[in-house]
């Protein structure tokens, strides 16, 4: 059976600043690129089929930090408006 792996955005700007961003598109902090990092890290070793990711940068980026340390940035992916 295949598994399915969800992983939030890291850290965003307006999280930082304790602010609420919905679908406001804002970019990820320096702590929020390190958290991808560090989840790259841990999933690096995973076979990831496939990525669906929203339209907000912050989780696109977040994403592909993960995909390029699994060496995964070939796979499809699916982005998907979120209303």
């Amino acid at each position: 059976m295949p598994d399915l792996l969800l992983i939030r955005h890291g850290q965003s700007t307006y999280n930082l600043e304790n602010r609420f961003t919905g679908s406001l598109d804002v970019l990820l902090s320096s702590h929020g690129i390190e958290e991808a990092e560090a989840a790259a890290q841990k999933l690096k070793d995973l076979k990831i089929d496939i990525g669906y990711t929203s339209t907000l940068k912050r989780a696109i980026d977040t994403l592909q930090i993960i995909l390029d340390a699994a060496k995964s940035s070939h796979i499809p992916v699916v982005k998907q408006c979120i209303e």
